[in-house]
């Protein structure tokens, strides 16, 4: 039999699982349709278990470092598999957590495959929802008032170089791994190629990546990516930007070959991964059967409000052209369900939202690059950057290098762009995210009493110094 609701959301990710407990907060009836764990890519092959990684990573490489704290201790090494474990147990705790949530929400969980039917016996509109069920049982039918499609992404792939889950990997396939590589060549120097290069680095892999772009975080201030393809390099990982793969063998090993320049270059690992973006998981879940317009990447095309050109459907999340980032998905979410409820809703606006790297050293921004802000403003543009080595918090944590970088507009003192390089950026960042969703001028900033000791006195001093009044730099 049939199933009415107010709202059905395909996807439970991040964006979809707060979407739908925001939707039933607003009294809506909600059902959720998921193919395989809630939690989705962010939770299961993503952000949760590479910080669990990274986590490991740090507190190797600190373990490592201790002689400078006055500790003597003998090396420390890594047992791979407790690593797995970990990560395991802290995914399926979040999960159980998500899965308690929607429970409290009284969201109806759909275990199966969604997809969206044509105008049929059960509506005169598209929209019903058919779930597969993976044992191979009849189909459940639901038939909702609205439809948020929250079905997020998946690695993109060379056509030239398809994965196989042994050699040519996806940073899915990353997370599975039950031991580790002796060396591995990341195609790809965005932001997973680069957290993944700093767990292996640490975790003592031959690490190589190789970026088609002029510069490693192409989407980063140059400041930025400089700075993390000096530490990189410093640590050990071998770097080739303005660089094309153009062949690559399989055997017991992967011989590339890439083009660098005039040059041809041959490298050799155990492993490759591929990591040159995300791909919108929006085939095959019943889109022909609407009037939904995808672009030609295959996203879905929304308004500001994420609703679709069929007036009762939205999209949010990786599979609409907003940045692909959980939180990005989970405040989409939530405005999403509040347009259904009728709530006044507001758009989400580039300027508001944080990019974070988790790598060493950790990296976090909001707003423009100076390169934005000079392309857009030309001379009308003022900088300052404070180096973390200005910084005494910094010294006691012994972890001196990196930045704190403000862009202003100087005719109207607005803060164009805050970049943070070096310990704990992607916790600070924070005051970057209000001081821009507040509209703080850089007055304002600079008159905020930072607490000494602390890493944030750095955002101060940038603030200050470009008054002229900077004390420690």
């Amino acid at each position: 039999m049939a199933q009415h609701v107010d709202v059905v959301v395909l996807g439970g990710g991040p964006g979809g699982y707060s979407a739908a407990i925001r939707a039933a907060q607003l009294g809506l009836s909600v059902a959720l349709v998921e193919a395989q764990h809630i939690g989705g890519t962010c939770l299961h092959r993503g952000c949760i278990p590479t910080k669990s990684y990274l986590e490991t990573a740090t507190r190797l490489r600190i373990a490592n470092d201790n002689e400078q704290f006055g500790i003597e201790t003998s090396k420390a090494t890594v047992r791979f598999e407790q690593v797995v474990a970990r990560k395991d147990a802290i995914v399926k705790q979040l999960q159980n957590g998500i899965e308690q949530l929607l429970k409290k929400g009284k969201v109806q969980h759909f275990e199966g495959y969604g997809r969206i039917l044509g105008p049929s016996i059960f509506s005169p509109m598209s929209g019903t929802i058919s779930v597969e069920r993976s044992d191979g049982s009849e189909n459940d039918m639901i038939i909702p008032q609205h439809i948020i499609v929250a079905t997020g992404s998946k690695p993109k792939e060379m056509k030239a170089l398809p994965f196989d889950g042994e050699h040519i990997l996806s940073s899915d396939h990353l997370v599975t791994m039950a031991e580790l590589p002796q060396s591995i060549i990341i195609v790809g120097g965005g932001v997973i190629g680069v957290e993944w290069a700093s767990i292996f680095v640490d975790l003592g892999v031959d690490v190589t990546i190789v970026e088609h772009a002029p510069q490693l975080l192409p989407q980063a201030d140059r400041d930025v990516a400089k700075a993390v393809m000096e530490q990189l390099t410093r640590r050990g990982v071998m770097i080739y930007t303005n660089a094309a793969l153009t062949e690559a063998q399989v055997d017991d090993r992967v011989t590339a070959t890439i083009q660098l320049n005039d040059d041809r270059l041959t490298l050799t690992a155990q492993k490759l991964v591929v990591a040159i973006g995300r791909s919108p998981n929006t085939d095959d879940i019943g889109l022909q059967n609407t009037e939904i317009e995808r672009d030609d990447a295959g996203f879905i095309a929304v308004d500001a409000h994420y609703k679709t050109n069929e007036s009762h459907m939205y999209a949010i999340g990786d599979c609409i052209a907003t940045p692909q980032l959980a939180h990005v998905a989970i405040r989409e979410g939530m405005l999403a369900a509040e347009h259904i409820a009728g709530e006044k809703t507001y758009a989400l606006e580039a300027a508001h939202i944080p990019s974070c790297i988790y790598s060493y050293p950790e990296v976090a921004y909001i707003g423009m690059t100076e390169q934005q802000a000079r392309a857009k403003y030309a001379d009308d543009v003022a900088v300052a950057k404070i180096p973390l080595s200005a910084v005494g918090k910094a010294h006691i944590h012994g972890e001196t290098t990196g930045f704190m970088k403000i862009i202003e507009q100087p005719s109207t003192s607005n803060v164009l762009g805050i970049h943070i390089v070096g310990a704990h950026a992607t916790e600070l960042i924070a005051h970057g995210s209000l001081a821009m969703v507040m509209d703080a001028s850089v007055d304002e900033l600079s008159l905020a009493v930072m607490a000494h000791p602390t890493i944030s006195e750095g955002l101060g001093e940038a603030a200050l110094r470009l008054r002229q009044r900077a004390i420690h730099f």
